[in-house]
């Protein structure tokens, strides 16, 4: 019989082991930075949204397929979208585009903070005579202009049928509904009136000039597969995710390529999809979010799609003018590195991604958003920081197939929050430095259902894709169904951030969705919109005091066959999809920002780039760099005078007359 002595020697690597994993545990869950003082450098009011005259949404859960009546709260647990931009053509991004899952419409209204000369009577999009059915249901809303006009439409996206564009008309004086010509993105042939293409179900959509072409490309992904997801009578063709770490069973990746479109009294556009745009073993995991970034300076942005239950994929744009083409470059490990912080190789559940620079390194970084409940599913929010020394670095690395990034959330203090959605960007200060905007939340109820789905992620992987083995989640269930928004503010001269909803004001305990960000007043300032399942959207608008200077652009190339700017709905210009700008200012303070056509989750941000410059106010030295309609790269330096600019691209950049 060993002695006491030899005992505790031999215990002693398992008992320090244990406490290493305890001390490890402790320090993970340090909570972030206290946000008291911060807090007062900002303020935010609620304001309410004008909304449809006699709109009375009613719908508390979706109508399902019989196969997925026991888990219908789970399925209606997406669907709440909103946009913030200009769709009167004035410069100012107070146009809302909101998809209301208690209705099952898509709202077009005005912000709150619009002038009287932008508002308007709030309506809902109608589709017809395009065929629709109860099989359908919107999920998301982008404006743009896809038809190059200078006027903004929308696309909508659905479960049950492929998108629609909202062409805006040249004829059209004012918003309506009349003043939108529903037009098939993906063509289809029916002579009875009633739906036969496929029943996509979409839930991720990234517009953007992938080719490098001057023109909107779309990007887009579909959650379940093709199936009768939203039919109470449909077929038992519906499954689950095969796997809670590795599914990749989902409805799949479709890139569609522009290749034309017209103004006119019928307004069209016209889009053909590129088959084997990603690479085949990468393109059927469950995509709830997708953004885009040229990381390469090549005028062609890469793309970063976020997968429910497991792998992540960065995909390096290797486009020609005629195809759309990606290839997957991933992360390498180090001895330090837990497996899933490696750049595509991740077990976790991406709900929300975003470009943008959080150093101030002039180069863009990746925020993503995943579930990270203590006591519940604890893994980790992303923030993939850019290591490449150059955007030719960059290049040489993922065109081997490596993606130079490293994992720090934890580092800047926003790892752990709740479970997650979308997450945007945006400097609400004019400070220089860029604030994190969350939606987070699952299923709202009174019985706490947490047990079940732990149980269930125990599960074998091989009975995730039957819907009659998971566990009831029914009305009345809740899953972290209280969690209030994060809104993460950045410590002075300090590098993590605090999270301050609370002393902000803005812990609504409703489950929130997209998130929507912009110069709604046309001052510099932004402020910024929540999309809530089961719950009406919120708008606040900022009026922060002691806000920096700033340095606002919109850019725009030439419209085909615009109207005159400035009459009916039309604006200066054609968005400039792909553009980006890097700022420098004399302390060596860099920043670059990128005209995002529309990614993440289901909010989508105004088209507008926001520089903070604290409290300088000289002259701004700017590079711009876009491509043009016929595909060559341009790049410009400027010196700008903080401000408002309108700058319109051709061969070179020049401010809009007027300016």
């Amino acid at each position: 019989m060993p002695s006491s002595t030899s005992w505790q020697r031999r215990s002693i690597p398992g008992v320090a082991a244990l406490a290493l994993i305890l001390v490890m545990f402790f320090v993970a869950r340090i909570p972030e930075a206290s946000g008291t003082q911060l807090a007062d450098r900002y303020r935010f009011t609620e304001m309410p949204i004008a909304m449809p005259p006699g709109y009375q949404p009613t719908q508390t859960v979706r109508k399902v397929n019989p196969k997925y009546h026991h888990i219908r709260s789970w399925i209606s647990s997406v669907g709440a979208g909103i946009a913030l931009n200009d769709l009167t053509g004035k410069g100012r991004d107070d146009g809302l585009c909101i998809v209301d899952p208690r209705s099952d419409q898509v709202v077009v209204t005005y912000a709150p903070t619009a002038p009287a000369s932008d508002r308007f009577t709030p309506f809902t999009l109608n589709a017809a005579p395009l065929p629709m059915d109860a099989q359908m249901a919107p999920m998301g809303c982008v404006p743009g202009d896809l038809n190059s006009d200078g006027r903004m439409d929308l696309l909508v996206y659905y479960w049950g049928r492929t998108p629609v564009a909202f062409l805006a008309k040249p004829t059209a004086t004012a918003l309506s509904a009349s003043a939108y010509q529903p037009v098939e993105v993906v063509p289809q042939t029916a002579n009875d009136g009633r739906y036969h293409g496929p029943r996509w179900n979409t839930n991720a959509v990234n517009i953007a000039d992938l080719r490098g072409t001057g023109h909107p490309d779309i990007l887009l992904a579909n959650y379940f597969p093709d199936s009768d997801v939203l039919d109470p009578n449909g077929q038992p063709n519906v499954v689950m995710n095969s796997s809670m770490s590795d599914a990749r069973n989902a409805g799949g990746t479709h890139a569609l390529r522009w290749v034309g479109a017209s103004s006119g009294a019928q307004p069209t556009v016209r889009y053909t999809e590129d088959g084997a745009a990603v690479p085949f073993h990468s393109g059927s995991g469950w995509t709830l979010a997708m953004s885009s970034a040229d990381l390469t300076g090549d005028g062609k942005p890469e793309a970063y799609v976020a997968n429910d239950f497991g792998k992540d994929h960065l995909f390096y744009n290797r486009s020609t003018a005629d195809r759309i083409r990606f290839t997957e470059a991933t992360g390498e490990r180090h001895s330090t590195t837990p497996k899933s912080f490696v750049l595509g190789h991740d077990s976790f559940k991406g709900m929300g991604v975003d470009f943008t620079d959080l150093e101030n390194k002039g180069r863009f970084d990746i925020l993503v958003s995943n579930i990270t409940v203590a006591w519940g599913l604890e893994e980790s929010n992303f923030a993939f920081m850019n290591k490449a020394k150059n955007t030719a670095d960059m290049a040489k690395q993922m065109d081997d197939g490596k993606a130079p990034f490293e994992q720090e959330a934890h580092q800047l203090g926003i790892a752990f929050r709740g479970w997650g959605w979308d997450v945007k960007t945006g400097d609400f200060l004019n400070s220089g430095r860029q604030d994190i905007v969350q939606a987070e939340g699952f299923v709202k109820g009174k019985i706490n259902r947490w047990p079940w789905l732990q149980e269930m992620a125990m599960t074998n992987d091989m009975i995730y894709t039957n819907p009659a083995m998971w566990p009831h989640m029914q009305p009345g269930d809740d899953i972290d169904g209280s969690q209030p928004i994060a809104f993460y503010g950045r410590k002075k001269n300090g590098d993590r951030y605090a999270n301050l909803s609370k002393e902000l004001g803005l812990d609504e305990p409703v489950p929130s969705r997209g998130i929507a960000i912009g110069d709604t007043r046309g001052t510099g300032t932004l402020d910024f919109a929540i999309a809530r399942q089961w719950g009406a959207p919120n708008f606040y608008a900022n009026n922060s005091p002691g806000l920096g200077k700033h340095l606002s652009l919109r850019l725009y190339r030439p419209a085909d066959g615009g109207g005159k700017p400035g009459t009916g709905l039309a604006g200066p210009g054609v968005p400039a999809y792909g553009a980006t700008v890097q700022i420098r200012l004399p302390d060596g303070h860099t920043q670059i920002q990128q005209l995002d056509g529309g990614g993440g989750h289901s909010g989508k941000r105004g088209f507008g780039l926001h520089f903070g410059l604290g409290s300088y106010s000289g002259p701004v030295a700017a590079t711009v760099q876009w491509s043009d309609t016929q595909g060559q790269l341009h790049k410009q330096d400027l010196q700008l005078t903080p401000g408002d600019h309108d700058l319109i691209l051709t061969s070179t950049a020049t401010e809009a007359a007027g300016q």
